[in-house]
This record gives structure tokens, C-alpha cells and sequence, in this order.
């Protein structure tokens, strides 16, 4: 049964393409709880970006550095599978990521020995226990904004990704796979973004806790989505790339077949 399945080359592909694709978002939702600064990371000073009255540099997230990857296996999956195999793709990540922050916050309750507290002080850390929770505790909104994100992006995806090709057919498949990422990342940047922190620091605050007002919120949010729009046109020649690969591992005759399966299984 197993050596059936590999030996399928549509089905290993599928695997191959969906173990890439959950192993990439759910390490960009861990290790998006650092944020960096985009200037200094490359070496000059920070642009102090003017806007809507709020002075901005480009601090992103470390998990921006996963999701064009992301959104190019989605695209990927989504010529070859079709939207099923994206939204079932989508729901079973979803669903991982929300089973990932449970086995956190339950590892978090657990009891530290003794030695693990103070195990790193030589490096600078004086407190492991704190540093370990402090790294996997990421707020209630924050998870609930970034899973919500995440899905809205996807299913938007999809849809206009499938509604660019039945327009132009075969063709321009830099128009389908970049402009279907435009869109998507758009409602992403902002809905994480309002769930997280706009709604988020109004129902968690207490005493004098900084509150995110409406005009950061979309500040934010463009610095962000301008950001993802310059990597998402960076990124075509990668698209052409993998579809060169796919083509020449499948072979054109199976690899037509599947996409025009891909177009009518929706």
C-alpha cells in the first residue's frame, strides 16, 4: 500500500507539496513572535517612515520571512489540485497551528526543575523559565488573529487565483499566482493586525497598557502589506521556477491532465 502511494507520482507530489507547505506556516506562526528591524537587519538606519501621523520604520515579524513561501506553495498546490486541495490543505494547518499553541500553553504549566531556571545565566539569560514562556506565550488575540488571517487568506486566494485563470487560460501564470498573493496578503496584513492588536489591547488592557489607536493600526498594516507586495513580484521568477520542475517530474502530458482536473474539481 505504501509503495503504491509513493510510487504515485501525483500523490507523492501532493504529500511533498503539503508536508512543505504545513511545516512552513506553522514555524512562521513560532518564530513570528520576534520582531525585527528590516534597515538595520541590512545594515543602515532605520527609515522613519511618516504616516497617517505616525512615524514608522519597517519592523516586521520573523514569520514574514516563511509566509511568501507559503503563498507560493498555495498557488502551486492550487494549479495542480485544484481549490480542494488548498482549503483541505488550509483547514488541516489551521487546525495543527491551534493544536501547536495547546501543547504549548500546557508544556508552560509545567513544573521547571531547578537547574533549568538558571541553566543559561552564563549567556545572559537569568531566568530560562520566563524566557521559555515568554517565546511560546503569545497572547489569545494574537493566535486567534493569525489563524483567522491565515484562513481568509487562503480562501480568498484560491478563489481569485481561480477566477484570473479561467479569464486567460493556460497563460500569464505570473498574473494568476502574484496577483492571486496581492489580494490575499491585503486582508491578511490587516485582519491580523485588527484582531491582535486593535481589538486586542482595548479588551486586555489594564492601568496605563499602550492601547493601538486606528490610525497605527493602518499604518502598520501598509508598511506591511508594502512589504509583501514588493517580495510577492521578487518572487515570480521562483513560481516559473518550481512549475518547470513539476512539469519535468510529472511529465506534460500528466501534468495537463491534472491541471485541467484542477479547474473543474472546484
Amino acid at each position: 500500500m505504501i509503495q503504491a502511494i509513493i510510487r504515485n507520482k501525483p500523490t507523492k507530489l501532493f504529500l511533498i507539496l503539503g508536508g512543505f507547505f504545513i511545516a512552513n506556516a506553522l514555524i512562521a506562526e513560532i518564530i513570528g513572535v520576534k520582531i525585527f528591524s528590516f534597515e538595520k537587519t541590512l545594515g543602515f538606519s532605520p527609515l522613519n517612515i511618516k504616516l497617517l501621523g505616525n512615524e514608522l520604520s519597517v519592523n516586521l515579524t520573523a514569520g514574514v520571512l516563511l509566509w511568501p513561501v507559503v503563498f507560493i506553495m498555495t498557488d502551486i498546490i492550487n494549479e495542480y489540485y485544484g481549490m480542494k486541495g488548498v482549503r483541505f490543505l488550509s483547514w488541516l494547518t489551521a487546525g495543527l497551528i491551534a493544536f501547536a499553541f495547546l501543547v504549548f500553553m500546557g508544556a508552560m504549566q509545567l513544573t521547571p526543575a531547578d537547574f533549568f531556571i538558571t541553566s543559561k545565566q552564563g549567556s545572559g539569560v537569568p531566568d530560562m523559565e520566563k524566557a521559555y514562556n515568554s517565546v511560546l506565550g503569545q497572547g489569545g488575540f494574537i493566535i486567534i488573529g493569525s489563524i483567522t488571517a491565515f484562513i481568509l487568506g487562503q480562501l480568498i486566494d484560491v478563489f481569485v487565483f481561480h477566477k484570473i485563470k479561467k479569464a486567460t487560460g493556460e497563460k500569464k501564470i505570473w498574473l494568476r499566482a502574484t496577483g492571486s498573493t496581492l489580494v490575499s496578503q491585503f486582508i491578511d496584513s490587516f485582519v491580523v493586525l485588527f484582531i491582535a492588536f486593535y481589538v486586542g489591547t482595548r479588551v486586555n488592557q489594564t492601568g496605563n497598557d499602550f492601547v493601538w489607536p486606528f490610525s497605527l493600526f493602518i499604518a502598520v498594516g501598509l508598511v506591511n502589506y508594502i512589504y509583501k507586495f514588493i517580495v510577492a513580484i521578487l518572487m515570480t521568477p521562483v513560481i516559473y521556477f518550481v512549475h518547470y520542475m513539476i512539469e519535468k517530474y510529472l511529465g506534460k502530458e500528466q501534468a495537463a491532465e491534472m491541471k485541467a482536473a484542477a479547474m473543474q474539481d472546484n
